[in-house]
């Protein structure tokens, strides 16, 4: 993005940038949606003045002293105006009490280390003590390569935390939006009770060329976009971001 215009990488029209924000920064010449920052993503989403969030005192640790981490962390923060790359809290979604969960692709690739795990598992206990429904969107590059194995472990504490609210019965709906991937996509983003996602979203555990050469076979085309995973049930639904609030509401509604 450059000044007050935009290109897009799909129909390579330029937009008005306040043009493109106005239609919920989706392309209004092709329809491709725009990655959105977890603030835009959460104004779009939760009833106006009801998002109170939770877990924001959790924030980046350096537990293998990464050289240089913390200080590129400190850059992102002043950068992107968050402490992390998800933002938890309890909000009201068209009237229906919820506890959201919502990643940034900003910070870091919304790549996930101790802080966005315990971030996550956090919102989950408390939608579990709340008995209200939780609703995660998700966008990541996967695991956090400077927090190495604490990283991949929070993978496991998260899809643990997710067990324990499939237990009390509370509703999950998973959100899948541009890129979804790596340590995040093999852990509780692929374990809603609903998985929804966003039109063309890159949503897979590795990278094509990786597989291509684990599996010695050539790839479908476009094999991991949302499409592809909707025909071959990956996904429950694709939902167009101007009907996206109306739509987990109703999903809420009908689990109550």
């Amino acid at each position: 993005m450059i000044g007050k215009w935009v290109k897009c990488d799909d129909c390579k029209e330029i937009i008005y940038k306040e043009e493109l924000h106005n239609n919920l920064s989706v392309c209004p010449n092709c329809g491709k949606h725009f990655r959105l920052s977890a603030r835009r993503r959460i104004r779009q989403i939760a009833d106006e003045n009801t998002f109170k969030e939770i877990g924001s005192e959790i924030t980046t640790k350096n537990p293998l002293n990464f050289n240089g981490y913390l200080k590129k962390v400190e850059v992102l923060k002043e950068k992107t105006k968050i402490e992390e790359a998800v933002k938890c809290g309890s909000c009201k979604i068209k009237g229906e009490k919820s506890i959201l969960c919502v990643m940034d692709g900003n910070f870091l690739m919304g790549s996930m280390g101790s802080a966005v795990g315990e971030r996550i598992t956090l919102a989950i206990e408390t939608a579990i003590e709340k008995k209200l429904p939780l609703v995660i969107f998700c966008v990541s590059g996967g695991a956090r390569m400077q927090e190495g194995i604490v990283s991949l472990m929070q993978m496991a504490k998260t899809s643990s935390a997710i067990s324990k609210l499939h237990k009390a019965g509370n509703l999950f709906i998973s959100v899948l939006t541009d890129p979804t991937t790596g340590g995040v996509t093999a852990s509780f983003a692929s374990l809603g009770d609903i998985i929804l996602a966003e039109p063309r979203a890159l949503i897979g555990f590795a990278g094509p060329r990786v597989i291509e050469q684990t599996i010695k076979q050539k790839l479908p085309k476009e094999f991991q976009s949302s499409e592809f995973l909707l025909e071959h049930g990956f996904i429950d639904k694709i939902v167009q971001r101007k009907d996206m609030k109306e739509t987990i509401a109703k999903l809420i509604r009908l689990h109550k």
